[in-house]
Protein backbone atom coordinates (compact mmCIF):
# COMPACT_ATOMS: atom_id res chain seq x y z
CA UNK A 1 0.00 0.00 0.00
CA UNK A 2 1.28 3.23 -1.02
CA UNK A 3 1.41 5.85 2.13
CA UNK A 4 -0.10 9.48 1.38
CA UNK A 5 2.03 12.08 0.61
CA UNK A 6 3.12 14.27 3.42
CA UNK A 7 2.14 17.86 2.89
CA UNK A 8 2.88 20.86 4.96
CA UNK A 9 1.71 24.14 5.22
CA UNK A 10 4.73 27.46 4.47
CA UNK A 11 3.11 29.43 7.23
CA UNK A 12 0.17 29.62 9.90
CA UNK A 13 -1.22 32.38 7.83
CA UNK A 14 -3.28 30.28 5.15
CA UNK A 15 -2.70 32.88 2.43
CA UNK A 16 -6.29 33.03 1.72
CA UNK A 17 -5.78 36.47 -0.70
CA UNK A 18 -4.28 33.59 -3.09
CA UNK A 19 -8.11 32.33 -3.51
CA UNK A 20 -9.78 35.60 -3.64
CA UNK A 21 -10.65 37.83 -6.51
CA UNK A 22 -13.78 39.58 -8.33
CA UNK A 23 -11.93 38.19 -11.39
CA UNK A 24 -13.84 35.00 -13.07
CA UNK A 25 -10.48 33.83 -15.04
CA UNK A 26 -8.71 33.67 -11.96
CA UNK A 27 -7.54 30.25 -11.22
CA UNK A 28 -9.37 30.02 -8.08
CA UNK A 29 -12.82 31.25 -9.62
CA UNK A 30 -12.11 28.98 -12.99
CA UNK A 31 -11.05 25.79 -11.43
CA UNK A 32 -14.60 25.14 -9.66
CA UNK A 33 -16.59 26.74 -13.04
CA UNK A 34 -14.78 24.23 -15.17
CA UNK A 35 -15.31 20.97 -12.77
CA UNK A 36 -19.04 22.26 -12.98
CA UNK A 37 -19.34 22.18 -16.59
CA UNK A 38 -16.82 19.14 -16.47
CA UNK A 39 -19.63 16.94 -14.04
CA UNK A 40 -22.60 18.26 -16.57
CA UNK A 41 -20.47 16.00 -19.37
CA UNK A 42 -20.06 13.09 -16.90
CA UNK A 43 -16.37 13.51 -16.76
CA UNK A 44 -15.78 13.92 -13.01
CA UNK A 45 -18.93 12.00 -11.81
CA UNK A 46 -18.78 10.85 -7.96
CA UNK A 47 -15.64 13.61 -6.87
CA UNK A 48 -13.69 11.68 -9.47
CA UNK A 49 -11.63 13.67 -11.88
CA UNK A 50 -10.08 17.03 -11.23
CA UNK A 51 -8.53 19.83 -12.85
CA UNK A 52 -5.47 22.03 -12.02
CA UNK A 53 -4.10 25.30 -13.05
CA UNK A 54 -0.51 27.05 -13.20
CA UNK A 55 -0.27 30.41 -13.00
CA UNK A 56 3.34 31.00 -13.34
CA UNK A 57 5.11 29.89 -10.39
CA UNK A 58 1.80 28.96 -8.62
CA UNK A 59 -0.44 25.75 -9.07
CA UNK A 60 -3.85 25.64 -8.26
CA UNK A 61 -5.56 22.65 -7.68
CA UNK A 62 -9.00 20.88 -7.14
CA UNK A 63 -8.99 18.79 -3.57
CA UNK A 64 -9.73 15.22 -3.09
CA UNK A 65 -13.09 13.72 -2.33
CA UNK A 66 -15.15 16.95 -3.38
CA UNK A 67 -18.56 17.25 -4.82
CA UNK A 68 -16.97 19.04 -8.46
CA UNK A 69 -20.24 20.42 -9.21
CA UNK A 70 -20.27 22.22 -5.78
CA UNK A 71 -16.67 23.15 -5.34
CA UNK A 72 -15.99 26.81 -3.87
CA UNK A 73 -12.99 29.28 -4.42
CA UNK A 74 -12.10 28.37 -0.89
CA UNK A 75 -11.67 24.49 -1.61
CA UNK A 76 -8.74 25.36 -3.51
CA UNK A 77 -5.24 23.96 -2.98
CA UNK A 78 -2.11 26.09 -4.11
CA UNK A 79 1.18 25.53 -4.17
CA UNK A 80 4.42 27.02 -5.24
CA UNK A 81 6.25 24.87 -7.76
CA UNK A 82 9.99 26.26 -6.79
CA UNK A 83 9.18 24.91 -3.59
CA UNK A 84 8.69 21.60 -4.56
CA UNK A 85 11.83 20.32 -3.92
CA UNK A 86 10.83 16.50 -2.54
CA UNK A 87 8.17 15.29 -4.27
CA UNK A 88 7.56 12.86 -1.54
CA UNK A 89 6.16 16.07 0.70
CA UNK A 90 4.75 19.13 -0.75
CA UNK A 91 4.43 22.18 0.38
CA UNK A 92 0.90 23.96 -0.26
CA UNK A 93 0.56 28.20 0.17
CA UNK A 94 -2.73 27.51 0.84
CA UNK A 95 -4.80 24.62 2.38
CA UNK A 96 -8.69 23.99 2.36
CA UNK A 97 -9.51 23.69 6.19
CA UNK A 98 -11.87 20.34 5.14
CA UNK A 99 -9.70 18.52 2.62
CA UNK A 100 -7.08 16.40 1.39
CA UNK A 101 -4.98 17.13 -1.52
CA UNK A 102 -5.75 15.11 -4.88
CA UNK A 103 -3.93 12.07 -5.60
CA UNK A 104 -3.62 13.30 -9.16
CA UNK A 105 -1.35 16.78 -7.93
CA UNK A 106 2.12 14.26 -8.81
CA UNK A 107 0.46 13.82 -12.49
CA UNK A 108 -0.57 17.69 -13.16
CA UNK A 109 2.87 18.83 -12.02
CA UNK A 110 4.17 16.18 -14.57
CA UNK A 111 2.52 18.16 -17.63
CA UNK A 112 3.65 21.69 -16.20
CA UNK A 113 7.31 20.56 -15.11
CA UNK A 114 7.85 17.96 -18.82
CA UNK A 115 5.26 19.96 -20.65
CA UNK A 116 5.78 23.51 -19.71
CA UNK A 117 1.81 23.25 -19.44
CA UNK A 118 -0.71 25.86 -17.93
CA UNK A 119 -3.28 23.99 -17.50
CA UNK A 120 -4.14 19.79 -16.88
CA UNK A 121 -7.40 17.89 -17.21
CA UNK A 122 -8.09 14.63 -15.32
CA UNK A 123 -11.14 12.80 -16.73
CA UNK A 124 -12.95 9.97 -15.85
CA UNK A 125 -14.88 9.74 -18.84
CA UNK A 126 -16.83 6.84 -20.07
CA UNK A 127 -15.89 7.01 -23.73
CA UNK A 128 -12.34 7.36 -22.97
CA UNK A 129 -12.46 3.89 -20.56
CA UNK A 130 -14.43 2.58 -23.32
CA UNK A 131 -11.31 3.19 -25.64
CA UNK A 132 -9.16 1.60 -23.62
CA UNK A 133 -11.27 -1.58 -23.39
CA UNK A 134 -11.26 -1.75 -26.93
CA UNK A 135 -7.92 -1.17 -27.47
CA UNK A 136 -7.62 -4.45 -24.72
CA UNK A 137 -9.47 -6.27 -26.77
CA UNK A 138 -7.30 -5.56 -30.22
CA UNK A 139 -4.40 -6.35 -28.12
CA UNK A 140 -5.36 -9.44 -26.72
CA UNK A 141 -6.89 -10.85 -30.42
CA UNK A 142 -3.38 -9.64 -31.61
CA UNK A 143 -1.76 -11.40 -28.98
CA UNK A 144 -3.62 -14.81 -29.79
CA UNK A 145 -2.93 -14.22 -33.23
CA UNK A 146 0.74 -14.07 -32.52
CA UNK A 147 0.60 -17.17 -30.42
CA UNK A 148 -1.04 -19.81 -33.32
CA UNK A 149 1.08 -18.11 -35.87
CA UNK A 150 3.91 -19.02 -33.52
CA UNK A 151 5.93 -15.60 -33.91
CA UNK A 152 7.79 -13.95 -31.58
CA UNK A 153 7.30 -10.35 -31.55
CA UNK A 154 8.05 -7.95 -28.57
CA UNK A 155 4.91 -5.87 -27.12
CA UNK A 156 4.98 -1.92 -26.97
CA UNK A 157 5.42 -0.63 -23.12
CA UNK A 158 2.17 1.75 -23.57
CA UNK A 159 -0.83 0.85 -25.72
CA UNK A 160 -1.94 3.31 -28.29
CA UNK A 161 -4.93 5.39 -29.81
CA UNK A 162 -4.71 6.28 -33.39
CA UNK A 163 -6.90 7.89 -35.34
CA UNK A 164 -7.11 10.21 -38.57
CA UNK A 165 -9.23 11.89 -41.13
CA UNK A 166 -11.43 13.37 -38.60
CA UNK A 167 -11.93 17.25 -38.97
CA UNK A 168 -11.70 17.15 -34.83
CA UNK A 169 -8.41 16.17 -35.11
CA UNK A 170 -7.56 20.02 -35.97
CA UNK A 171 -8.06 20.99 -32.03
CA UNK A 172 -4.67 19.49 -31.57
CA UNK A 173 -1.32 21.35 -31.39
CA UNK A 174 1.78 19.39 -33.51
CA UNK A 175 3.50 18.87 -30.36
CA UNK A 176 5.64 20.70 -27.58
CA UNK A 177 7.67 23.18 -28.94
CA UNK A 178 5.95 22.99 -32.63
CA UNK A 179 3.85 25.36 -34.16
CA UNK A 180 0.55 25.33 -35.22
CA UNK A 181 -2.05 22.15 -35.35
CA UNK A 182 -2.37 19.57 -36.84
CA UNK A 183 -4.48 18.66 -39.88
CA UNK A 184 -6.96 16.68 -41.03
CA UNK A 185 -5.38 14.13 -42.66
CA UNK A 186 -2.95 14.04 -40.01
CA UNK A 187 -2.98 10.83 -37.57
CA UNK A 188 -3.63 11.57 -33.65
CA UNK A 189 -1.67 9.28 -31.08
CA UNK A 190 -2.51 9.29 -27.21
CA UNK A 191 -0.62 6.36 -25.76
CA UNK A 192 -2.15 4.72 -22.84
CA UNK A 193 -0.74 3.36 -19.26
CA UNK A 194 -1.68 0.83 -17.07
CA UNK A 195 -3.74 1.82 -14.07
CA UNK A 196 -2.85 1.09 -10.96
CA UNK A 197 -4.31 1.06 -6.73
CA UNK A 198 -3.04 4.22 -6.03
CA UNK A 199 -3.42 7.29 -8.59
CA UNK A 200 -0.43 9.29 -7.55
CA UNK A 201 1.75 5.97 -8.72
CA UNK A 202 0.07 6.40 -12.02
CA UNK A 203 3.18 8.95 -12.12
CA UNK A 204 6.50 7.43 -13.36
CA UNK A 205 4.01 5.64 -16.32
CA UNK A 206 2.45 8.70 -17.40
CA UNK A 207 5.88 10.58 -17.36
CA UNK A 208 7.37 7.48 -19.44
CA UNK A 209 4.21 7.86 -22.04
CA UNK A 210 5.03 11.51 -22.47
CA UNK A 211 8.48 10.73 -23.24
CA UNK A 212 7.86 8.21 -25.58
CA UNK A 213 5.06 10.44 -27.04
CA UNK A 214 6.58 13.62 -26.90
CA UNK A 215 3.90 15.39 -29.66
CA UNK A 216 1.01 13.97 -27.32
CA UNK A 217 -1.29 16.35 -24.97
CA UNK A 218 -3.23 13.49 -23.59
CA UNK A 219 -2.40 10.27 -21.85
CA UNK A 220 -5.00 7.52 -21.13
CA UNK A 221 -5.23 5.33 -18.27
CA UNK A 222 -6.42 1.75 -18.83
CA UNK A 223 -10.04 1.20 -17.35
CA UNK A 224 -9.70 4.98 -15.78
CA UNK A 225 -9.39 7.64 -17.79
CA UNK A 226 -7.63 10.44 -19.34
CA UNK A 227 -5.58 13.51 -18.47
CA UNK A 228 -5.66 16.00 -20.89
CA UNK A 229 -3.03 19.41 -20.67
CA UNK A 230 -2.52 22.91 -22.74
CA UNK A 231 -0.40 25.76 -23.28
CA UNK A 232 -3.63 27.57 -22.04
CA UNK A 233 -6.99 26.73 -20.54
CA UNK A 234 -9.10 27.90 -23.16
CA UNK A 235 -6.48 24.65 -25.38
CA UNK A 236 -6.76 22.51 -22.61
CA UNK A 237 -10.19 22.56 -22.19
CA UNK A 238 -10.60 22.90 -25.65
CA UNK A 239 -8.02 19.68 -26.27
CA UNK A 240 -9.96 17.66 -23.64
CA UNK A 241 -13.59 18.21 -25.37
CA UNK A 242 -12.28 17.75 -29.14
CA UNK A 243 -10.55 14.60 -27.41
CA UNK A 244 -13.99 13.01 -25.87
CA UNK A 245 -16.01 14.19 -29.05
CA UNK A 246 -13.52 11.26 -31.55
CA UNK A 247 -13.47 8.83 -28.51
CA UNK A 248 -17.17 8.50 -28.56
CA UNK A 249 -16.83 8.76 -32.17
CA UNK A 250 -14.30 5.66 -32.03
CA UNK A 251 -16.44 3.44 -30.19
CA UNK A 252 -19.74 4.57 -32.72
CA UNK A 253 -17.34 3.70 -35.58
CA UNK A 254 -16.53 0.16 -33.86
CA UNK A 255 -19.75 -0.72 -34.06
CA UNK A 256 -20.14 0.13 -37.26
CA UNK A 257 -16.60 -2.20 -38.10
CA UNK A 258 -15.05 0.94 -39.57
CA UNK A 259 -11.39 1.71 -39.06
CA UNK A 260 -10.00 4.38 -37.31
CA UNK A 261 -7.10 4.89 -39.80
CA UNK A 262 -8.04 5.23 -43.19
CA UNK A 263 -6.02 6.15 -46.48
CA UNK A 264 -8.48 8.50 -48.62
CA UNK A 265 -5.98 11.30 -48.52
Amino acid sequence: MTPSLDTASESTNNNDHLIKSSDPKHPANLIPDLCKKFWGLGWVTGTGGGASIRDDDLVYLAPSGVQKEMMKPEDIYVLKMSKQLDPKKRIYLRSPPTFKPSQCTPLFMAAFTKRDARCCIHSHSQWAVLITLLLEIQSQSRSQSQAQAQTQTSSDSHRVFEINNIEQIKAFGRGYQKQGNLGYHDTLRIPVIENTPFEEDLTESLEEAMDSYPDAYAVLVRRHGVYVWGDTVDKAKAQAESLDYLFQLAVEMRKLGMPWLSDIS
